[in-house]
Order: C-alpha cells, then structure tokens, then sequence
C-alpha cells in the first residue's frame, strides 16, 4: 500500500537527484575546461571566484540575461519545446542508478536510490532514445539547412549505435541473472563485471561517446562543417538547455557505466574497510562512485582534447561493421561461457 510517507520519500530524492544533475552539469562544464587547459597548456578559468569556482555561475547568469531569438520562418511551437524535450531524459534517467544501499535517519532507513525496478535497462534504453527527438526536432523547426543536417545525423547516428549500446547492456545482464542495477551492482562484490567483460566495456564506452555526440562522434554538431549543427539557431536559455542536456549526459552515461561495470558503489579497497579509524573512508557509498563517475568523465575530456573528428562515413562503417557484429558475437560468447560454467 502506497502511504503520503513514500511518496514524500519519492518527491524529496527526485527534488535531490534533479538538483545533483543541474549542479553536476554545471561544474562537469568547470572540470572540462580545467582538465583542457591543463592538457593544452593553457590557465583555463580562474577569474569569476577562488581558482575559477563560481564561473559556471557567471556563465549561467550571462545565458539567463542574453537574447534569446527565434528565426521568423521557424516552426515556433517545436522550437521552443526541442529543447525542453531534449533535456528532460537527462533529468530521469538516473531514477533507476544506486547511489548505496542505505542509510539510517531519524529512526528510519532509506534507499540511497529512487527506484529498484527489475526491468531498469529496459528503461535505461529507452529513456537515452528520447533525448535524440528533442535534438532533431530542433535542427527541422529552425528551417536551417545546417541545423537540419545536424538533427538527421544525431538520428543517423543514434540508431547505429543503440544497437551496439543495448548489446553491451546484455552481458551484465546474464552475469548477474536480473535487469535490476541494484542487482547488478550488488552481484559485483566479489569481481567487477568489466574483468569478465572487457569487451562489452569497450563496446559500451565507444557508444555512449556516440550517444551523447562526444568528440570524437560529435558529428550532429561539427562546427567546422555545419556552423554549430542541430542549435545554431538557438540563444539564451534555450541553448542552455541543449548545453544542460549534454552535459548532464555525460554524467548519466558515467554513472551507468560505473555501475555496470565498475562496481557502482561498491569499493575496490573492501579489506581496508575494517581498518577501526579510518575504515569509514573506504567503506561502499556515493563517494566512490562519485570518484569513478570522475575518473570516466576526465577520460571522456581526454580523449576530446587529443582525438580529431572521424570522417562520417567511417563513423557509420564502425558502428555498422565492426562495433555491431562484435557486440552480437560478445552475447553469444558470454551466453556459452556462463551455460558451460554454470553446467
């Protein structure tokens, strides 16, 4: 029977996580081009606040107070809603993603995650399907060729590579008998999923890259080509929506990961948590995953400050030719290994 207490419980940690997701959004911005300066050589921020910490808020008052302006010949409805539509998956998504498993307040224990549905990568799939109608819906109502060419490849580009990111969904899958990721996450606490499938991993994390339009796949907004793609007609704060939407990706697709095939929560050091004094450090929570939402982040930065955009035809062979049909032959692998082990 559902109470006014569980739903109360309900509001407050969707309140949380959407507040974690615009925050995190925000300073993933800062993280970024801090880890670019430091690559290319370069200071990066350090004028709004102690060490550049308050520029994504100078950033978020500049877009609030800019111009926003919708082209005459645009479809004025669809543009104005794209964007909304586009960043509102980024704010879902992670309902189903542990942050721990519980803690005691007040008296009383709650779940450090909203929900625990047992068909969660089922909804996982289709909640990073819809982000991609928002982004062509956007490039069509501008009635602007570069922005339309923008959204067609976002779609192009998504369908490609979906097949591929739902293929590596499915190794975790078997592993650990469950759609649930509180499951799966739960069924690594012995050995993370990635030493058994390090082929899945590889597959997931080459298409997520394609699934949020991360270097070296950003080809929906390929500046060079097609001005800023999919939002070039777009200004204030409605661009920073598509931006918002993004970024906030970024982190969905590293938390997902991370539990996937990192342990989620759990801790790599667990013999160091018996430790009396300092146990409490490496004891299972959000702070670590926290730290390997962190580590794939910077790897995803790292690889756009040092990898060039593929030619889209090649984009298109790789996800067709080479990442589907190992993805296919990765299940079928891992179907007659756990058959084979469990007989």
């Amino acid at each position: 029977m559902i109470t006014a207490a569980m739903i109360w419980e309900w509001v407050i940690k969707s309140v949380i996580i959407c507040l974690m997701m615009t925050i995190g959004f925000a300073y993933v911005t800062l993280y970024e081009r801090k880890v670019l300066a430091r690559i290319q050589v370069r200071i990066g921020p350090n004028r709004a606040g102690p060490f550049g910490v308050l520029q994504p808020l100078a950033d978020a008052v500049k877009l609030i107070f800019k111009e926003e302006l919708t082209p005459a010949t645009a479809d004025k409805l669809i543009f104005f809603i794209a964007p909304i539509i586009t960043v509102i998956p980024m704010l879902v998504i992670t309902a189903v993603i542990p942050w721990g498993e519980s803690v005691n307040l007040f008296g009383k224990t709650y779940n450090l995650y909203l929900a625990d549905s047992n068909v969660a990568i089922l909804y996982l799939m289709a909640i990073t399907s819809i982000s991609v109608y928002g982004i062509t819906l956007a490039g069509w109502s501008s009635n602007n060729k570069y922005a339309l060419l923008g959204g067609l490849r976002s779609t192009a580009q998504m369908i490609s590579y979906e097949l591929t990111l739902g293929l590596s969904f499915v190794g975790p899958i078997m592993l650990a008998s469950s759609m649930s990721v509180v499951d799966i996450v739960r069924g690594q606490s012995s050995v993370w999923y990635v030493f058994y499938q390090p082929v899945g991993f590889l597959l997931f994390f080459i298409a997520s890259l394609a699934e949020v339009n991360r270097a070296p796949f950003d080809m929906p907004e390929a500046e060079q080509e097609l001005t800023a793609g999919y939002h070039t007609e777009y200004s204030g704060m409605k661009f920073a929506l598509f931006f918002m939407a993004e970024y906030g990706k970024m982190i969905a697709v590293s938390m997902i990961g991370a539990s996937l095939f990192l342990g989620g929560y759990l801790s790599p050091l667990v013999f160091l948590s018996e430790i009396p004094v300092i146990g409490w450090l490496f004891a299972s929570g959000p702070l670590w995953l926290l730290l390997k939402v962190a580590a794939w982040l910077f790897v995803m930065i790292w690889i756009r400050a040092t990898w060039p955009r593929i030619r889209y035809d090649r984009l298109m062979s790789l996800g067709w030719k080479i990442m589907f049909p190992i993805g296919l032959l990765n299940v079928v692998v891992t179907a007659i290994v756990i058959v084979l082990v469990g007989g």
